[in-house]
């Protein structure tokens, strides 16, 4: 039988899945030339942000910094350690196009627990962490801190094609 709390994780998934549904669709779109679509698209991304964030908030998700970023790494942790490995093998298995990102994406998940560690600790000391730049790679989802390397260490996208956050 449903509950509350489990149709407010259904609506969570569901509104978040539609966020970045709708913001690959708005790319599509503009790479078309449909930038009024395109826009329409992302105007209703970010109607689903709302609604999802709404959801996670009567979920009680949302809690302290330090308690935030340990949900963080745990949930990277899972993803990189758990989650993403037999996707990546079966994907192989099948020779399937998924296995490039599902690559990526264990790499990359990876180094967001490490990072959000490094964040862990300076909250715990009651400070904010120092450093003020974040690069992202565009292909695999790498950050860097302070700055990028020349090529990312994940996919080897050049340093001038990261996005600073």
């Amino acid at each position: 039988m449903a509950t509350t709390e489990i149709n407010l994780r259904e609506a969570f998934a569901g509104e978040s899945q539609a966020n970045r549904k709708y913001l690959a669709f708005a790319q599509k779109a503009e790479q078309e030339g449909f930038g009024n679509i395109a826009r329409l698209f992302r105007t209703a991304a970010e109607a689903e942000t709302i609604h999802a964030l709404g959801h996670l908030n009567a979920m009680n998700g949302i809690q302290s910094t330090a308690d935030n970023l340990r949900a963080a790494i745990e949930g990277e942790t899972h993803e990189f350690s758990e989650m993403y490995p037999p996707m990546l093998d079966q994907a192989k298995v099948e020779n399937h196009k998924a296995k490039r990102m599902f690559a990526f994406a264990t790499k990359a998940e990876e180094v967001h627990a490490r990072l959000y560690k490094l964040a862990l600790e300076a909250v715990s000391q009651g400070k904010d962490i120092a450093e003020t730049k974040f690069y992202l790679c565009p292909v695999c989802g790498h950050i860097e801190m302070g700055n990028p390397p020349a090529n990312c260490p994940i996919c080897g996208t050049a340093s001038e094609k990261f996005q600073t956050i």
